[in-house]
């Protein structure tokens, strides 16, 4: 464990915890609609952190932390733990398995990925096989296998058995609707370099852990009562829609933040998200988590995404009453073989920290889902432009 003298309260950032906690949950297959055994698995670690947890109807887990008083409202950390994936679309004639993405990535980031098959049939293990283009042998097809277009349609599952027809595949157990789960194959380089795929979500979960263990183990309890979240839809648009109360006055996100060109994040900061495809998010909130990057030094950067949701989207379009922000860990190639770096999770895991000791952005308007208007915080803190001379 390495003390973080600028983390506040003296809490300190547990890095091995963070590490093990990643490569766990990256080791564990979640697509989304198949999640039960990562969700158990975060619950484990939130349980042996002391927390009481409950898990909601369509199986989100939820920790509440602190109760509100009559007169206050809570805050909201969420962040997903499915992942993108695909299912069985049809048993094909040669033995061969026809695939239909979970979650929105391209075909061409599919191909030459290991995968585990996971039958309704729980008496035997799941199977293996690789996702190839139709037209896969080098020996045989040579230039070919360049000219096919890279769509869902052009790929299929090479199964890890004998198999050479639709009903050798059936005889195992196969049917239409199973889940195949794209391995994750996560590797920790000596440099601090995380690569694997599913790092969206999974990088944000093990970040939000490592947090709570950091004010666990400083004896340190949140400002402001907060309900954590772990979402189990989010790859598919509607993780944080349900599973939240009523009291929530703002909402952080925890997703991943896009490393690319034309793009301000890096896989050494955390990223404070100011806009996504869906508008900006809340002024207030966001500048809130910006001060407390810059009083607790904490290396970051702002960022606006284009092809991007998120839980916050979700939630606000459920209609949940909230200020909503972003905050990620830099992935280059995110929904392909992503990459990160330890030192940038360890910036989110400060700033969760920071947040969670920190009050509600304005402590007393925020603390009713009304108030007049008299109160509200205009103009103090978003200055209207000046007026031009008459």
């Amino acid at each position: 464990m390495t003390a973080d003298p600028a983390g506040g309260a003296g809490a300190a950032i547990d890095r091995r915890y963070l590490t093990d906690v990643l490569v766990d949950l990256l080791r564990t297959p979640s697509p989304s609609g198949r999640t039960d055994q990562a969700v158990q698995l975060v619950g484990d670690r939130l349980t042996a952190l002391g927390f009481e947890i409950v898990v909601t109807r369509r199986g989100a887990l939820r920790v509440d932390w602190g109760e509100p008083d009559g007169a206050s409202a809570r805050r909201a950390l969420i962040a997903h733990v499915d992942t993108l994936g695909a299912a069985v679309k049809a048993l094909k004639p040669d033995g061969r398995l026809a695939l239909v993405p979970i979650g929105t990535f391209s075909a061409r980031v599919a191909e030459g990925a290991r995968v585990t098959i996971f039958t309704d049939d729980l008496d035997r293990p799941p199977l293996t096989g690789t996702i190839l283009p139709l037209k896969a042998s080098g020996h045989r097809y040579h230039r070919e296998i360049d000219d096919q277009p890279a769509r869902w349609d052009n790929l299929e599952v090479r199964v890890d058995e004998r198999v050479h027809t639709a009903d050798d595949l059936a005889a195992l157990g196969i049917q239409v609707g199973d889940f195949v789960a794209l391995d994750s194959v996560p590797v920790v380089s000596p440099s601090g370099f995380v690569s694997a795929r599913h790092l969206d979500d999974k990088a944000g979960v093990a970040a939000v852990l490592t947090a709570l263990k950091a004010l666990c183990d400083a004896g340190t309890r949140p400002r402001v009562p907060c309900q954590v979240l772990i979402t189990i839809s989010e790859e598919v648009g509607h993780g944080a829609s349900n599973g939240l109360g009523d009291d929530v006055a703002e909402l952080v996100a925890v997703d991943n933040a896009v490393v690319a060109p034309g793009q301000q994040s890096r896989e050494d900061r955390v990223t404070i998200a100011t806009q996504d495809l869906h508008g900006p998010f809340d002024y207030h909130l966001t500048r809130h988590l910006t001060d407390l990057c810059r009083a607790h030094e904490i290396a970051h950067t702002r960022d606006v995404f284009d092809f991007y949701r998120s839980d916050a989207a979700a939630a606000l379009e459920a209609g949940l009453a909230t200020r909503a922000a972003l905050v990620g860990f830099g992935v280059d190639a995110s929904h392909a073989w992503e990459r990160t770096h330890l030192d940038g999770l360890e910036q989110l895991v400060r700033l969760i920290v920071a947040y969670l000791e920190s009050e509600l952005t304005f402590v007393r308007w925020d603390r009713e889902p009304v108030g007049p208007l008299g109160e509200f915080p205009s103009t103090s803190v978003q200055p209207a432009p000046r007026q031009p001379p008459r």
